[in-house]
């Protein structure tokens, strides 16, 4: 048995979920051995989703950093994941905080931080954060990488 037997999407062609709620995040193991914790990054500068209130796309750059225990994400049920927002009404804090304790939820991480840098609707950007606690101790943190939205000024 190798560590992908358990994946039914990886290296398959798969559908959209049809919904977040219906989406698979499969996980495989990790080793994290001594040291400091490592930190892993999933960044999505092209997330959609739908406005429930007026049905109209909105658009976001997500940035997903955290420190695995014994699982990670796999990439394509993240992939996967992610796409369900397309067709999923929600407001923006609801989409970026839902993304965050799925994950969490798979995986179980030491720690777990999502950014959701909401691209402006109505003249108004939206910036959403959320982390499961402290960072683990010697874990080594980068910044977003994301600026902060400045309109044409």
């Amino acid at each position: 048995m190798t560590i992908t037997d358990n994946l039914t999407q990886l290296g398959t062609k798969a559908e959209t979920p049809a919904s977040p709620e219906a989406a698979v995040l499969e996980t495989v193991p990790f080793t994290r051995g001594d040291g400091a914790p490592a930190i892993v990054r999933f960044t999505c500068p092209e997330f959609t989703s739908l406005c429930p209130v007026t049905g109209q796309p909105d658009f976001a750059h997500i940035v997903i950093d955290y420190a695995p225990d014994a699982a990670l994400v796999e990439s394509k049920s993240l992939k996967l994941f992610l796409t369900s927002f397309r067709n999923h009404g929600a407001f923006h804090e609801d989409c970026t905080v839902m993304i965050g304790r799925r994950v969490v939820e798979a995986t179980k991480p030491l720690w777990l931080r999502i950014a959701g840098y909401w691209y402006p609707r109505g003249g108004i950007p939206i910036d959403v954060f959320w982390q499961t606690g402290t960072p683990p101790e010697g874990a080594w943190l980068p910044e977003t990488g994301v600026a902060p939205y400045r309109g044409r000024g």
